[in-house]
């Protein structure tokens, strides 16, 4: 039934409520969805999605109801395959160490080769995306990791398995960008901020299972069988993609991929200052959150002397944190604005971290206060990097995968810089780890508060 609403170019309009419009452009039927808005901008807090003209709708884009479930369970999957990918093989270190007669320095290098090979197709993929559309570029990256996984599994030398890792990184890194894009394409503002956060309260399930599935696997059979495992999931994701992520951009043959017009691309994305703001807000909360990755284990077990079972509960723990921090967001979010929650979370963080600070430098923190304001800390993080993102993507439709893309790279680099920084001011304390995390959250701070621009789309 059409909603008694006026009408405005040709299309029904009814801010707030529930819209009807054409299930297809050739056919009669009507379908309900929800778009949200309210009437009020609070200081650039966006207090939810604006307001959006059916016209401007495309029928065939829209979310139907019966498909959100799949369709979270889908985006959250591929954006899952990266910590499954990395969590999910540590166990096997030494196992691949005795089996391919090398070191774990050298089995370390094929986690270092993944990282890399997410670094460059991020890049890469971002206009592919904004190109062909999002559904191909998805399935040829997952694709491209399930063969990767497969030669992980048939390595004959520790050189082929590196190979190997650089390609499934290469290949995985697609869900990365490619589910922020979809994301993008069919939320904005604060739906998005929530969807985001969503996402990640089910993609944070992955490091906490994948390491107990990986030991299993090793144990009862041997290291092979755990690229199998993930070059199966990688299958079923593929096939899953197929049969329930329907395209949601088409093609775009504006976009060139010229080299040149590829960069002049990423450039054009890094002139707006609203990304710029929110893409180094989140780049610099994962600098504080790979200090953390980076500094942990040397912090609980070594100076607090926790042995590693323990460490593994309290790390697995965290995690847990992250992911119910993601909710909470979602909850904050139906109340409060955007980036008023942005402010007031990272506020939070960096007092939370200044204590911290402030009792490692004295000595005065003892095991129960570290372990409960890191844990406080880290739960920030997961509403800061939902909020940042969505924020940082909403100036971009045309070229969100180039955008997505991006925001990815600097989240690499930062968590690069801030691994080797902590590397460098080691002393045997945990003050350079607390350091790097205070200094990371002072500066998303600094920029939220300096002059944090009102995010609008523009492309």
């Amino acid at each position: 039934m059409r909603p008694s609403c006026p009408r405005e170019a040709g299309s029904w309009y009814c801010p707030g409520h529930a819209q009807s419009f054409p299930a297809s452009r050739n056919s009669n039927d009507w379908k309900e969805i929800t778009l949200y808005s309210t009437p009020k901008d609070n200081h650039g807090d966006h207090e939810g999605s604006r307001a959006v003209s059916a016209a401007s709708i495309d029928p065939e884009r829209t979310l139907e109801r019966e498909h959100h479930t799949a369709l979270i369970i889908v985006l959250a999957s591929i954006m899952a395959i990266g910590p499954f990918s990395t969590d999910m093989y540590l166990p096997a270190f030494l196992a691949i160490a005795g089996g391919l007669k090398t070191d774990i320095a050298h089995v370390g290098l094929s986690l270092t080769s993944f990282f890399i090979g997410v670094s460059v197709g991020q890049i890469i993929y971002g206009p592919l995306l904004d190109r062909y559309g999002r559904k191909r570029p998805l399935m040829l990256g997952f694709l491209v990791y399930t063969a990767a996984s497969v030669g992980c599994a048939f390595s004959p030398t520790i050189h082929v398995l590196v190979g190997m890792r650089f390609l499934a990184g290469f290949g995985a890194c697609v869900g990365i960008v490619g589910s922020r894009a979809v994301v993008r394409d069919l939320f904005s503002g604060t739906e998005m901020a929530r969807m985001l956060s969503l996402l990640m309260m089910v993609f944070g399930i992955a490091p906490i299972i994948a390491p107990t599935i990986g030991s299993f696997v090793v144990s009862v059979f041997s290291w092979q069988y755990i690229f199998v495992v993930l070059a199966a999931i990688g299958l079923i994701i593929f096939l899953a993609m197929g049969r329930f992520l329907h395209e949601t951009r088409g093609h775009d043959a504006s976009i060139s991929l010229h080299p040149r017009n590829v960069m002049l691309e990423y450039v054009d994305v890094f002139r707006n200052r609203v990304f710029v703001t929110y893409g180094l807000v989140t780049a610099a909360a994962t600098a504080g959150f790979f200090s953390y990755i980076a500094g942990s284990a040397f912090v609980y077990m070594s100076l607090l002397g926790f042995t590693e079972t323990e460490f593994g509960f309290i790390y697995g723990g965290n995690v847990i944190g992250l992911v119910l921090s993601n909710q909470v967001n979602r909850i904050l979010l139906r109340k409060h604005g955007i980036v008023k929650v942005l402010r007031m979370v990272t506020a939070f963080q960096f007092l939370l971290i200044i204590l911290l600070l402030a009792g490692g430098l004295t000595g005065f923190a003892g095991k129960a206060a570290i372990l409960c304001l890191i844990f406080c800390y880290l739960f920030g993080f997961g509403c800061i990097t939902s909020n940042a993102i969505a924020l940082a993507l909403e100036p971009f439709t045309r070229n969100a995968g180039t955008a997505s893309a991006l925001i990815g790279s600097l989240q690499m680099v930062a968590g690069a810089l801030s691994s080797g920084l902590l590397s460098c001011l080691h002393n045997g304390t945990i003050v350079p780890m607390l350091s790097i995390m205070a200094g990371s959250t002072c500066i998303g701070l600094l920029l939220l508060f300096g002059s944090a621009p009102i995010a609008t789309r523009t492309s």
